[in-house]
């Protein structure tokens, strides 16, 4: 049996003729574009989203990819967006092989200390745009992926099996997205569509760092992570992110893999136990 060429090696790349839709780029240090950019370099075509005003800066981080992608306007919670996005990915591939669901948002108020005093309706808020969203980007595109024989949809999340300080109703909307996963994986799978989301540590990223105590969770990281962690560093998150849209996670759905340094393993650091 002969070897494989060094030409045939370089065209085996993780995600070769794959059609993803990347959501929640905005600066080129958060994990999406980190995303966009391993998935491109592993042979796969992608499409950004953005909207309002955002949308200009998503252009902007677009065009420092390695193949500057088109962004197409979306804002998750307008039906005529979601309908217009499909109308556009129907015509342009005629099918979606994989979605990233990078969406969440809370108020002011449902964050910081405030979890006793947050109104219903910036609760409501974060569980719309937060948890809900990744079932409306779901339904949005399951024509397409059937089409497509398939697909995989990956949301980002953050370990909810705590309570962390400052967190708040973002971390409801969080263990939300969990459960949304599971039932997605639940009614999706009879049309061979794959959900799954990752559990990240902290990313140092302009949305993140606009969380109130943002440090304490850097602070906690570094210290019980048993690999170290880089909240600098969303390269890890992003080659997972790409593993679970490709062919090498056929069986996984409903999952929630965690690429956190293996902090979520540790119930006390090092320094702790002496």
């Amino acid at each position: 049996m002969s070897r494989p060429t060094a030409d045939e090696k370089e065209r085996k790349v993780l995600l070769a003729g794959k059609r993803l839709v990347i959501t929640g780029v905005l600066t080129d240090d958060s994990f999406a574009w980190h995303t966009a950019r391993v998935a491109q370099e592993q042979g796969a075509e992608i499409v950004l989203t953005g909207f309002g005003r955002g949308l200009r800066l998503t252009g902007r981080v677009a065009a420092r990819l390695p193949n500057p992608p088109d962004v197409l306007e979306l804002d998750i919670n307008d039906a005529d967006h979601m309908e217009a996005l499909v109308a556009d990915l129907d015509a342009r591939w005629g099918g979606v092989d994989g979605a990233l669901h990078a969406i969440a948002y809370a108020p002011d108020d449902a964050l910081g200390g405030n979890f006793l005093t947050t109104p219903a309706e910036s609760a409501a808020t974060a569980f719309t745009v937060s948890a809900f969203s990744y079932k409306t980007l779901a339904v949005g595109l399951l024509p397409l992926m059937r089409k497509a024989g398939g697909g995989s949809l990956v949301t980002l999340d953050f370990d909810n099996s705590h309570a962390w300080p400052k967190y708040d109703w973002m971390g409801v909307a969080k263990s939300a997205l969990q459960s949304v996963n599971r039932y997605l994986a639940r009614d999706l799978g009879r049309s061979n569509v794959r959900a799954n989301a990752i559990s990240s540590g902290p990313l140092g990223t302009v949305a993140a760092k606009s969380i109130p105590g943002f440090s304490l969770f850097e602070d906690a990281w570094a210290a019980r992570s048993p690999l170290g962690w880089d909240v600098h560093d969303p390269e890890p998150v992003a080659r997972m992110a790409c593993v679970l849209m490709s062919d090498w996670a056929p069986m996984t759905s409903g999952e929630i893999i965690h690429v956190d340094g293996g902090f979520h393993a540790i119930a006390v650091s090092g320094d702790e136990q002496a």
